[in-house]
């Protein structure tokens, strides 16, 4: 077990660290080596009930801290998270696997993150407009809505808890993360500086544990205001047939099968540069990584012999100068494995890759081989399933017209890219590409944390977080009319 985290991680209610009331336990393993960094409290319904109660309690009192002071005390929160960026970044990288260095990085995005939505406090704004009825006066205001339940993914995950926590506070609202599985520490740790830094005990509650056990009552609860998730579409679906029942409020960042177009007029030492960040940086876990990477015909082998070349050399594990780490846990690298052997024996060719490294460095970890693939068919599964790893297909077309209409031959729209220095057809890929975030000459990931993100189609059901439209998520408006009688001045 390592000394940046105890030996057990609890569950956060109210304040106070305690364990599941079943006293259930499971193993945190770390994805380098698949030992056992800690064990973790396995909460279940009761503890989801107590969690939810104590929030439902403090976010009254919250709700009436004057917007103004609640960003001071997400500031503080966030100048504490800032001065333990160091530790926090180390967890990080201990959970995912991912280096230090990109973990640091990590961290002081979701820094910049709170910076962001704890000014927001001096910003919530409604408006004034006018009225058709004489001496009557308009204006909206927004009102929290309860108690926010947060689920997180865990491959980014202190900028994926960030991402949640501070707007949904900002707002007034109290909260119940529910930790990943696979990253427990981060959240254990992020909810340690929060209360140290001064929020007030049951403003946020973290809980530990499963989907299935700890997650799914979360959606069901009935005094749960707002569900947000990022996570699988499956997965979605079903947070959003369950909160739907009782109409609760549902925010839903799901996954994507991200084009990345490279014309004939590229710059191709950028575009490979890019292709190979946005498929393999994370070890392709990402919901924007580039999963299919379209080719014109006329530049095709050279391209694709130029990424083959780069990718012989990128560098796998954990150290700084590693290009990336293992995936997260030995399920996921066991569904990705059997995809590609599924895909290649539906014709499929390897070009780099395509296994699990079972050499002595990486044996006892979850290591993914960076892949390519071509020969892909555009409706094949590994061209319309999320894999979540380092794998990525190229697909030859003849034109702008073909690369367009296979960016968009996808049940996913959450982000792409097009690599070409013709401002024309760039402009009319933006406007036509389905979408929600897109990319000229650069890679499929990288929104910034004042920016809007979310897609379209399965990637999403049209809510947008982080930027100030995450606001309307965590927030109600409301009409207020101000009538004046002229006769009592």
């Amino acid at each position: 077990m390592s000394d940046l985290v105890p030996h057990f991680i609890p569950n956060c209610i109210n304040g106070a660290q305690v364990a599941a009331r079943a006293q259930e336990q499971f193993e945190k393993l770390n994805p380098h080596d698949g030992r056992v960094i800690t064990q973790v409290a396995r909460s279940r319904a009761a503890d989801i009930d107590d969690a939810v109660r104590a929030a439902h309690q403090a976010q009254r009192a919250w709700a009436e801290t004057p917007p103004v002071k609640r960003g001071m005390i997400l500031h503080d929160v966030t100048m504490a998270l800032k001065q333990q960026r160091e530790t926090m970044a180390h967890i990080v990288a201990l959970e995912t696997g991912k280096s230090y260095k990109l973990a640091f990085g990590e961290t002081d995005g979701a820094i910049e993150l709170g910076i962001f939505y704890a000014s927001e406090g001096q910003r919530l704004y409604g408006r004034t407009t006018t009225s058709g009825v004489p001496n009557r006066y308009a204006m909206t205001v927004r009102q929290p809505l309860g108690v926010a339940g947060l689920i997180i993914a865990a491959n980014t995950p202190i900028a994926n808890t960030a991402w949640k926590v501070f707007p949904a506070l900002i707002c007034g609202n109290a909260a119940v993360l529910k930790a990943a599985e696979d990253t427990p520490a981060t959240s254990w740790f992020f909810g340690n500086i929060a209360h140290e830094a001064g929020l007030p005990r049951g403003v946020l509650n973290i809980t530990q544990g499963f989907g299935e056990e700890a997650g799914a009552p979360l959606v069901a609860h009935p005094n749960v205001d707002v569900i947000s998730f990022t996570g699988s579409t499956a997965v979605g679906r079903i947070i959003a047939r369950t909160a739907g029942e009782r109409l609760g409020r549902v925010s839903l960042e799901l996954g994507g099968k991200n084009p990345l177009v490279v014309c004939e007029d590229a710059d191709l030492e950028n575009a490979a540069k890019w292709v190979l960040l946005s498929a393999f940086s994370n070890a392709g876990q990402r919901c924007a990584s580039a999963t299919r990477v379209i080719v014109f015909d006329s530049i095709y082998e050279t391209f694709r012999d130029m990424l083959v070349t780069r990718i012989q050399k990128l560098r796998v594990g954990t150290a700084d100068e590693d290009d990336f780490g293992p995936v997260i846990n030995a399920e996921q690298l066991r569904c990705m494995v059997e995809a590609v052997a599924r895909a290649q024996e539906n014709g499929a060719h390897i070009l780099a890759g395509g296994a699990r490294l079972m050499d002595g460095a990486h044996r006892d970890g979850y290591y993914m081989a960076p892949t390519l693939l071509e020969h892909v068919d555009a409706h094949a599964e590994i061209s319309t399933t999320e894999l979540f790893g380092p794998i990525t297909s190229l697909y030859r077309v003849k034109n702008f017209d073909e690369a367009l209409a296979m960016a968009n031959d996808s049940p996913y729209g959450l982000t792409a890219s097009i690599h070409t220095r013709n401002v024309h057809r760039a402009m009319l890929f933006v406007q036509r590409v389905q979408a929600g975030v897109v990319t000229l000459n650069g890679g499929t990931y990288g929104s910034e944390p004042h920016m809007p993100f979310g897609g379209v189609k399965q990637s999403g059901n049209g809510s947008r977080e982080p930027g100030t439209e995450a606001l309307d998520i965590y927030s109600n408006l409301k009409d207020v009319y101000l009538n004046v009688d002229v006769s009592a001045v």
